[in-house]
């Protein structure tokens, strides 16, 4: 039986150009610290990625910091802001696991931006809030991300920035799901702070980068030695930002995924009786998220895995667990939470693919039907 993967946005396939940059560079010996001819080439190949990445996510190249992965590079945001005296967050109520679980465990007060039906942030509660702030809780901070990794809908990053910067706060965005789909300068963004991650836009996993500005202090919360300009002790992934780099070129020269045959397959969908989420909103192209009330995300997942389609029921940071989507539930969408999907494909999905999901996705839901409105033995 063939295989579809339409999971992206939990990860997406290593692209060739990727693979074969960390295979040449773990050909290579030289720690990027030490001094001789083999660590300078090692230095050469990480401070040449921290250029690519750069133009991926906007700024000098000198504001990137090579992490391990999205989590970290978020949680260096949040725990940079608090060390420099930021008391109370507001958290947006969509953010990643890892924005909000940090934040909770930073020591400083959370407060969650809430956001419409839609799932948009909704900014005039934030201009509001920030109005009223109080000179005891600090710097303001806001944590906003810059599209959700389960419905693909894009936040108002930018406007949101511009009532940040008015309260001369701190507005730090999470763009592991946007980079490589959509425009992710983060000078132009208004962010002071962007993290983003290899493994979502086609490079390994484990890698991950945070930019800063201007406005932004970064303190050092991993120690050791003096690596990343003192900011992220550890000897650098070099055959793993080599490939990050490869996967963001690559990514940089595609055009955007054609949103048609994902509209096409809500169509369908909808014909049948699910409920597009977000639709309404501006949203990734490559994300569709639909629920369909009555069958649970759970056994939509297992009976597409069995008939060869790959999706999830959201998030896939969860510890493998299938459970009732939090994202949902802050857009007032309680009822649909616990039986919606996410279909997401990328640069290596094509129209038939999607077009074999509809027709997967269909015929699961006649037999769940039919088995339902069978008499009881």
């Amino acid at each position: 039986m063939s295989q579809v993967y339409l999971d992206y946005n939990a990860t997406a396939p290593v692209r060739p150009e990727a693979i074969e940059a960390m295979t040449r560079v773990l050909g290579q010996v030289g720690n990027p610290s030490s001094i001789h001819a083999a660590g300078r080439a090692a230095r050469a190949v990480v401070e040449a990625a921290r250029n690519d990445i750069a133009a991926l996510i906007g700024g000098p190249a000198s504001t990137v910091i090579f992490t391990g992965g999205g989590t970290e590079a978020n949680a260096l945001a949040v725990d940079s802001a608090v060390a420099t005296g930021s008391r109370r967050l507001l958290i947006s109520a969509i953010e990643h696991d890892c924005v909000i679980e940090t934040a909770k465990a930073s020591g400083a007060a959370v407060e969650i931006l809430p956001v419409t039906p839609d799932g948009v942030a909704d900014l005039d509660w934030l201009k509001a809030r920030l109005a009223a702030w109080d000179a005891a809780d600090g710097r303001p901070f806001v944590a906003l991300m810059l599209a959700n990794n389960e419905t693909g809908v894009i936040q108002p990053v930018l406007a949101a920035s511009e009532i940040v910067r008015a309260a001369e706060g701190w507005l730090h965005v999470d763009a592991v799901q946007a980079a490589g789909k959509i425009m992710t300068d983060s000078r132009a963004l208004g962010a002071d702070t962007l993290a983003v991650s290899a493994h979502k836009l086609g490079g390994p996993q484990g890698v991950g980068a945070l930019t800063f500005g201007p406005r932004a202090t970064m303190v050092r919360t991993q120690h050791g030695g003096g690596q990343e300009r003192g900011r992220r002790a550890g000897t650098e992934n070099v055959a793993g930002v080599a490939a990050f780099a490869a996967a963001a070129r690559a990514a940089l020269s595609e055009p955007q995924i054609d949103p048609e045959p994902r509209d096409a397959v809500a169509e369908r969908l909808k014909a049948a009786g699910a409920v597009v989420i977000a639709e309404g909103a501006p949203r990734l192209t490559n994300t569709l998220c639909v629920s369909t009330p009555g069958w649970s995300s759970d056994l939509q997942v297992m009976a597409l895995d069995l008939a060869g389609f790959m999706v999830s029921a959201g998030s896939a940071c969860s510890s493998g667990k299938v459970k009732a989507s939090p994202v949902l539930a802050a857009m007032q969408l309680d009822d649909l939470a616990g039986s919606a999907i996410r279909v997401s494909g990328g640069w290596g999905t094509t129209p038939a693919d999607w077009a074999a999901f509809a027709d997967a996705w269909i015929a699961a839901h006649t037999s769940f039907v039919a088995r339902r409105r069978a008499p009881a033995a």
